[in-house]
């Protein structure tokens, strides 16, 4: 079991430190992030929280996946490896718009 959690359909409200707060309960916190939007700075409704053991994780699961948080039933699971996708802007188009250049 890992130890980094995934915490989804977060209010927009809830900050990094509630999280890290919400978590303290069921043992150490290593780090704390409610993933917020580049542009606008607002929450984006999920989070991770990175627990100090394997133990400390099962018991966060346990206790508060499904349960209600700020009016919203959130989830929280294992958080699933970070997936490598391709950086960079803009959509190549079907090539259609080429002929104009």
């Amino acid at each position: 079991m890992g130890r980094k959690l995934y915490c989804g359909n977060l209010s927009f409200n809830t900050t990094s430190s509630d999280l890290e707060e919400l978590f303290a309960q069921y043992g150490e916190v290593v780090s704390a992030e409610v993933v917020v939007d580049r542009d606008s700075g607002r929450s984006r409704g999920f989070g991770f929280v990175e627990m100090g053991s394997d133990a400390a994780a099962q018991a966060a699961i346990q206790a508060l996946n499904e349960t209600e948080i700020d009016g919203r039933s959130v989830k929280v699971t294992e958080a699933k490896p970070r997936e490598d996708r391709p950086r960079g802007g803009g959509g190549g188009g079907g090539g259609r718009h080429r002929d104009r250049w």
